[in-house]
């Protein structure tokens, strides 16, 4: 039999009314308890953003060196992709430019030391992101020494020329082969600047006299001048390029003291002591106190060079290639120059060239070259050896 509605509503269960098992607490103790827990949010967020700081200005700064020390143009993921082609096939074969990535990613592990070891703990997202990071320090310190050398050029091409007008300091237009005095110095070595169909040919960019990197621009030779049954000699011995290379790695004051044979103080040193000092104004660290440079190195050189080079020219931007000149395919030249030479005997007289370096920048100490082997040999720890036997013989002895 059916049942009315008001019946078989009157028979279902009414559902037990759930029981709070709540401790009555005053509002105003919630209340501080949950800004509490906002608060503790907010500092963990604070946090969090403070160590993706840090680490950005830590990839930033350390991202300073490659440019001036590892690659000017050659990009890291390209750097790090020949590593890997290596690694997983050993047995391949290399071109020139592959075995140039690979020197350059031998160099970056040399410049930034805990690079190598990081990479290989990172995902995808965050090798990018360190890249990222790497490069926009690189690029920053390219673009300050550029501006920082289109000054001091100008000033010291002026001292060292005495041109008519003298060149400004704040502008570009005026310089590069329309500037008698830029134009000797960025002249082939080949050819004598002095000779009016050399001079008339490089303005008129006839097809006779093409300036190009595949010649020695004279600015880069002992006294600007190269002899042509041995164009070696003299070369990337310029007292105009140790003092741009002074100028960007140790200070531009110190770009003044490039006279003598490395008799002059120790460069680093000096920079150290006046840190300590506390009576003193605080003191701008060097890039080479930095980036841990105690010699000089062939790629800081072309650095360098190219950086020189682009200071002399008229271009007011940074480019690759200017006009029929390439500056990559310069920076090569000069790099291969050193880390490619043809034999034993090119070998010594590159190795001499850059002990010169070493000498003219950071002066005559050699603390970095007392290596555990070389002390070992020393008179300290020849007679501590000395001793030592002597005291196993008696030993013995008895």
């Amino acid at each position: 039999m059916a049942l009315s509605g008001d019946d078989s509503a009157g028979d279902l269960p009414v559902p037990p009314r759930e029981v709070s098992l709540c401790v009555p607490t005053s509002p105003h103790a919630r209340a501080k308890r949950r800004i509490t827990a906002l608060m503790e949010e907010v500092e963990a967020l604070k946090q969090d953003k403070a160590v993706k700081h840090r680490k950005t200005t830590y990839y930033v700064s350390q991202g300073r060196a490659i440019r001036r020390m590892v690659a000017l143009y050659s990009p890291i993921e390209d750097l790090v992709a020949e590593n890997d082609r290596r690694c997983e096939d050993r047995d391949s074969g290399s071109t020139l430019e592959q075995d140039r990535l690979q020197r350059g990613y031998i160099e970056l592990a040399k410049s930034l030391p805990w690079f190598h070891e990081r990479l290989a703990t990172l995902d995808h997202e965050e090798s990018e992101d360190m890249l990222r990071k790497l490069k926009r320090g690189a690029d920053s310190a390219c673009g300050d020494d550029t501006g920082t050398l289109k000054d001091l050029v100008a000033s010291w091409i002026n001292i060292l020329c005495c041109p008519t007008p003298l060149i400004r300091t704040d502008d570009k237009h005026h310089r590069g082969f329309v500037n008698d005095a830029c134009g000797q110095l960025l002249c082939p070595a080949e050819w004598r600047w002095e000779d009016p169909v050399v001079k008339a040919g490089i303005r008129d960019r006839t097809t006779s006299f093409i300036v190009s990197e595949n010649s020695w621009p004279t600015f880069m030779y002992e006294n600007y001048e190269a002899d042509a049954k041995n164009l070696e000699r003299g070369l990337m011995k310029s007292k105009l390029l140790v003092m741009g290379f002074k100028a960007i790695f140790t200070s531009p004051s110190s770009a003044n003291e490039v006279d003598g044979d490395g008799d002059g103080a120790d460069i680093i040193e000096n920079c150290r002591r006046a840190r300590r000092r506390s009576d003193q104004a605080k003191v701008k660290t060097c890039v080479a106190s930095i980036i841990g440079m105690r010699k000089v190195t062939p790629r800081a050189i072309a650095y360098t060079a190219c950086q020189i080079r682009f200071a002399l020219s008229n271009i007011t931007s940074w480019r690759t290639v200017d006009g029929d000149f390439d500056y990559q395919i310069f920076w090569n030249n000069i790099v291969d120059f050193f880390e490619a030479p043809p034999g034993a005997a090119a070998r010594s007289r590159v190795n001499q060239l850059l002990e010169w370096w070493t000498r003219k920048v950071f002066g005559r100490n050699h603390r970095e070259d007392l290596t555990p082997d070389v002390v070992s040999k020393m008179s300290v720890n020849a007679l501590a050896a000395q001793r030592q036997q002597m005291e196993d013989a008696a030993f013995d002895s008895d």
